[in-house]
């Protein structure tokens, strides 16, 4: 009942660090998107490039969140950005590459060739293959890597309330150094609804962006 009554008194401040989270990884995952999607695309062309690529970013995502946050903090303190929003963003930007990354790699690459031989007979370019062919057909299996660094960088994110970046890990935070089990409760549970409703959002997109016939299991 006490966490029921705190979170009734705290709702707007609740909404308020809920849109926070939500915008610090939107931001992060956006980024990531834009960097990702052409590396995948370009690791194609290159076996190699794409062992060093998926290893680097593999690398990445294996190093605590925390430690991750450690080591941005001198590092950006240089130009006075050591906490706050940007590591925030950077962190999750890097760990964000790998499944972003690893499903653009795979989808391009699991493109039935037929087509692309299809696309040549007509005459199109390779840029042309890769926009209108290519990209459309990888598009599901990008979204499923987009939709699986949402959902695990939600929770990182929460991580960073530590380094002040805010957000939803606020509660988490304050319920562990006030020894606080309703802010704990209520910062834990936020996280993970936040979680769910931004796969099952995103799952609705991947399937919007599905081209028809075919079927990508959610």
């Amino acid at each position: 009942m006490d966490t029921l009554n705190f979170l009734l008194e705290n709702l707007d401040q609740l909404v308020a660090l809920t849109l926070e989270h939500l915008m610090l990884v939107s931001i992060a995952v956006g980024l990531a998107i834009v960097t990702g999607v052409p590396i995948g695309i370009a690791i194609t062309q290159n076996q190699r490039a794409a062992d060093i690529v998926l290893y680097i970013a593999s690398v990445i995502i294996t190093i605590p969140s925390i430690a991750l946050f450690g080591l941005m903090i001198p590092v950006l303190s240089l130009i006075g950005q050591g906490i706050g929003y940007l590591p925030a963003i950077i962190a999750v930007l890097l760990y964000s590459q790998l499944p972003i990354i690893r499903n653009t790699y795979t989808a391009i690459n699991n493109v039935d060739p037929a087509l692309r031989e299809a696309a040549r007979g007509i005459g199109m370019t390779p840029l042309q293959r890769l926009r209108m062919v290519e990209i459309p057909l990888a598009v599901p299996i990008i979204m499923a890597g987009v939709r699986t660094a949402v959902v695990m960088n939600i929770g990182v994110m929460a991580i960073a309330a530590y380094i002040g970046a805010g957000g939803l890990g606020t509660y988490i935070q304050r319920g562990i150094s006030q020894t606080d089990p309703r802010q704990l409760i209520i910062g834990a549970m936020a996280v993970s609804v936040l979680a769910i409703a931004a796969d099952y959002g995103l799952l609705w997109v991947q399937k919007k962006f599905t081209p028809k016939g075919m079927k990508v299991a959610g």
